[in-house]
């Protein structure tokens, strides 16, 4: 089992994954983030068995509300432009050996996922409030990222919708 920590969550992937935690990659911090404009990237590359790419990004507002001017959708549409332009650019200029090779098993997908792993309060309180509605964040996401995935999923620890891999707190 793979087991990567993403800002406090512990996802767990089966052992036939190959996975990535995209954004603490050499490439994306010192070559790509800081060439043309400040580049964004999602937290995990995900390749399946079945030679599927899930580009996944993991957000917990269970703390702290969110504060950022840029909607929800829109930040994440950007962050899953951003890190696949980095993709071709990574599978030939990475200096990381490693890297280079997981990019090129990137590149050899044969179909693209798009997951938000959202965690909100359990219950909506005037100091913890539930500030986005799942399906609405999706829907968004579906019309901004039709494209690359014309079914992205946002998910939770306690609703991940049938998705092979698990996520605890």
């Amino acid at each position: 089992m793979h087991v990567i920590d993403v800002d406090g969550l512990s996802f767990e992937f089966p052992d036939d994954w190959k996975v990535s935690k995209y954004d603490d990659w050499a490439f994306y911090r010192k070559q790509f983030s800081s060439s043309y404009r400040k580049y964004k990237a999602l937290d995990l590359f995900a390749v399946a068995p079945d030679r599927t790419l899930w580009l996944i990004e993991a957000k917990d507002f269970r703390q702290h509300q969110r504060k950022k001017q840029v909607s929800l959708w829109e930040e994440m549409a950007q962050k899953v432009l951003d890190s696949l332009a980095a993709i071709l650019p990574a599978k030939v200029n990475a200096n990381d050996l490693d890297e280079k090779a997981f990019a090129q098993g990137c590149l050899d997908c044969h179909r693209l996922r798009v997951v938000l792993h959202l965690e909100q309060p359990a219950r909506h309180s005037k100091l913890f409030p539930r500030a986005f509605r799942p399906a609405d964040v999706q829907q968004k996401m579906r019309q901004l990222l039709k494209p690359v995935d014309p079914h992205p999923k946002v998910v939770e620890s306690t609703a991940m919708q049938g998705l092979q891999w698990q996520v605890k707190r």
